[in-house]
């Protein structure tokens, strides 16, 4: 089994000097210097240029020189991205190719010659059919997305195969959902249930491919950076960077990624709101962001390029189009409104520097600002926020047992599997006297039936999923939907029954 792990860092080109220390000493500097120090590990890499300039400006320079180190030695590769993370379904062409070139200018001259990017990672996974010819254009040979992205539901990707965008060159590697969950959320913490998780596998002629953010590693997830150290540090893994795999002469199959990002889920993607987090269609001040973004990106095109102020106000502009402020006016559940506020300020801010701009499209741009400002305001003070963050939850987080015996038909058996699997593990258990897993299994069986099941940070389905071999899960699921296909034909008419 080869493994490609890809690792995202990325802080907004003005981040707090305290959070940045923070970051730097608890995920950057372990993870990078470990890398330095392990001849085994091969891993692929995203940093925006915006980042890199960070770290030069702020001083944090041996971080660059090691990752510049560890790209000419070529265990680890890099990829392009948007230097400014942009959120790029919603820009046009021309912006989409100036935050990739002025990635690469960035990156080039911090990172050296290890920096040669055959891959391009696109901000939050986010991914538009126009996408792939414009990245092809451009130079490279594959793109990262998320399983779901294969046909909107995840388990569609077989892992056996090379899969190539239609009417492109461009390879599509898929991000495996279920694994890089289960690191990320820490379920697995160490070596040994890593290796449990994915006993299935290790023997297998597949690959495997995780994705995250490399912050969790140490600053979101305290101690989690330790598990990565061991991966690295075994040769349990067959260690590869997504390149590697190009070359492995796989089948290749021809496939149309639909819109999605990491964070779709299979009911954004059917309702057609799969960039939710940054437009949301019920969100009023996601609205007046894009108006604010639209008129500024207006008043920048129409300022000629041989002007003395044009490299500032383009700069400004650039800066401006990251898509944290977005993100951060979703509510569902991410919030904060000094971030809606800084980024309302940056695109006034570029109107304002724009030479000779018309007084009524300024006096527009600080009537946008206003109602970003004011609304998000209204809202935490109101109570809003809460609510919407509620009902979100509300959605997110249905029972098992409504996802399951709610739907009916062969799904009361997906319900019925994990159940029985539930139980033999909770005797197997008792058997050998390991009664506190015991426990923790009854408990498990408790909360599904009666529906508790939401209140856990981690569900026990994906405890089983950590504690048994995936295909021998799945081999059960298939038994039991088997046994109420068998009772049931399936018609639409008998699945509320």
């Amino acid at each position: 089994m080869h493994w490609a792990n890809f690792l995202h860092i990325y802080q907004p080109a003005e981040q707090q000097a305290d959070i940045l220390e923070a970051i730097v000493a608890q995920s950057y500097r372990p993870i990078i210097d470990h890398l330095a120090s392990n001849k085994n590990a091969r891993l692929t890499f995203n940093v925006n240029g915006a980042l890199t300039e960070l770290l030069d400006k702020c001083g944090y320079r041996d971080v660059l020189d090691k990752l510049r180190a560890l790209g000419a030695d070529g265990r680890v590769e890099f990829t392009g991205a948007a230097k400014y993370h942009a959120f790029l379904p919603f820009l046009e062409e021309d912006e989409i190719i100036r935050q990739i070139e002025e990635n690469e200018k960035t990156n080039r001259f911090f990172l050296g010659k290890g920096y040669q990017p055959q891959g391009f990672f696109p901000t939050e996974m986010a991914y538009k059919e126009s996408l792939a010819p414009l990245i092809e254009s451009l130079g490279f040979k594959w793109i990262m997305l998320d399983e779901i992205a294969l046909g909107g539901k995840p388990g569609n990707v077989d892992y056996n195969f090379l899969y190539k965008i239609s009417g492109t060159n461009i390879l599509a590697f898929f991000r495996e959902r279920r694994l890089s969950n289960l690191i990320m959320s820490a379920v697995v913490r160490s070596k040994e249930t890593l290796k449990e998780a994915m006993k299935s596998d290790l023997k297998s002629s597949r690959y495997i491919v995780t994705a995250m953010d490399g912050e969790t590693f140490g600053h979101h997830r305290p101690g989690l950076e330790k598990m990565l150290f061991d991966i690295f540090s075994t040769k349990d893994f067959k260690l590869v960077t997504v390149s590697d795999l190009v070359q492995s002469g796989r089948q290749v199959k021809e496939i149309n990624p639909v819109q999605s990002t990491w964070a779709s889920s299979e009911a954004d993607i059917a309702q057609g709101i799969q960039f939710l987090s940054w437009s949301d269609p019920e969100n009023s001040i996601h609205s007046w962001q894009w108006m604010l973004t639209a008129l500024a990106l207006h008043e920048v095109r129409r300022l000629a390029k041989n002007h003395p102020r044009f490299s500032a106000v383009r700069k400004k502009m650039d800066l401006a189009l990251a898509s944290d402020h977005f993100w951060w006016a979703s509510a569902k559940p991410w919030w904060s409104v000094e971030m809606i506020e800084d980024g309302a300020y940056r695109l006034l801010d570029v109107i304002r520097n724009v030479p000779e701009v018309k007084p009524a499209i300024l006096d527009r741009a600080r009537d946008l600002y206003e109602h970003i400002v004011s609304t998000a305001f209204h809202w935490q003070r109101t109570g809003k926020i809460r609510t919407m963050m509620r009902e979100q939850r509300g959605i997110t987080r249905i029972p098992f047992k409504d996802r399951t015996i709610g739907k009916g038909g062969a799904e009361r058996g997906v319900y019925h599997a994990f159940i029985d699997l539930m139980r033999r593990l909770e005797n197997e258990a008792k058997e050998r006297g390991e009664y506190e897993k015991a426990i923790l299994w009854r408990d498990s069986l408790f909360k599904l039936e009666n529906k508790l099941d939401i209140y856990d940070t981690v569900n026990a389905i994906d405890l089983l999923r950590v504690e048994l071999p995936h295909n021998e899960v799945e081999a059960v699921i298939e038994k039991y939907k088997d046994k109420y296909r068998h009772i049931r034909g399936g018609q639409p008419e008998q699945r509320g029954n």
